[in-house]
């Protein structure tokens, strides 16, 4: 498929496909994600999963991590893969279906006009992330139930947690961030996160090795989330200077003790002598 853009047309530095480094990340995101499947009982025999694909290396990954425990996993589980065009000026609507087509995957385009909503009622120059995403969710979580699929698979891998909870602690004194399983708002959704325990590193070379047809997410013309964008290079930094920091932290957000935290809903104070 040489007329389908790529995220980078090299391979990664020292990566060949087929290569001893290439199998050892193959086998390696492969191993993160049956574990993460498997910690959190993310899929059970006879699930039907979506698998939201927007086109970026996340979800291409994330597919190609769950084909493969199609396989070798001791349950049986659908997958259809589901892609919402949302008519921004400029889609390349063909690639998915070609490369979906090519794969052999059960998969639906739902065509809704969200842009023209999102550009009606964002003022120009705002970002048009937030209700873009607000919307697009809706649409997908009333696709998942109206076809009767219990399980949404999202693409979100451990970099995107750890990037969420300082969101949440810096701009809404909280701490949260994105589980690898939950149950939706509207609670008729449960949403699971394969990639949760796999770098957006990884990914990357991943999906550079595989060439997959990467669809930007800037056909809108809107600004990018700069408070994203700000945490992602703190945590850049803080890796150049201390690898494995982004993974510790991660870890932590996994071995919590509400006894030595400060929230009085999680542990009852009161109560000590």
């Amino acid at each position: 498929m040489s007329d389908i853009p790529v995220l980078d047309t090299r391979p990664p530095a020292g990566l060949t496909p087929g290569s001893v480094g290439a199998n050892k990340l193959a086998k390696r995101l492969k191993r993160l994600t049956g574990q993460a499947v498997t910690d959190y009982d993310m899929i059970r025999d006879g699930d039907r999963i979506m698998v939201c694909l927007s086109g970026g290396k996340d979800s291409y990954t994330m597919l190609d991590m769950l084909r493969y425990l199609q396989e070798v996993a001791p349950v049986r589980f659908e997958l259809r893969a589901v892609n919402l065009d949302q008519k921004q000026p400029g889609f390349p609507e063909h690639i998915l279906p070609a490369y979906l087509d090519e794969l052999g995957v059960d998969y639906e385009i739902l065509e809704r006009d969200t842009y023209s909503v999102v550009t009606e009622k964002v003022p120009e120059g705002a970002t048009m992330c937030g209700l873009c995403s607000r919307l697009r969710r809706g649409i997908l979580y009333r696709y998942a139930r109206e076809n009767g699929f219990n399980r949404i698979a999202l693409g979100h891998h451990r970099d995107d947690i750890v990037e969420t909870m300082f969101l949440n602690m810096f701009h809404g004194a909280r701490m949260a961030g994105m589980p690898p399983k939950l149950r939706s708002d509207d609670g008729e959704n449960v949403v699971i996160r394969p990639l949760s325990y796999c770098s957006e590193r990884d990914i990357e070379k991943y999906a550079r090795l595989n060439q997959y047809p990467i669809i930007p997410c800037n056909l809108c013309g809107s600004q990018a989330n700069l408070q994203r964008q700000n945490i992602k290079a703190m945590l850049a930094d803080w890796e150049r200077i201390d690898p494995g920091r982004s993974e510790r932290i991660f870890r932590s957000m996994t071995r919590i003790a509400p006894s030595q935290m400060a929230d009085r809903d999680l542990f009852d104070f009161a109560a000590l002598d």
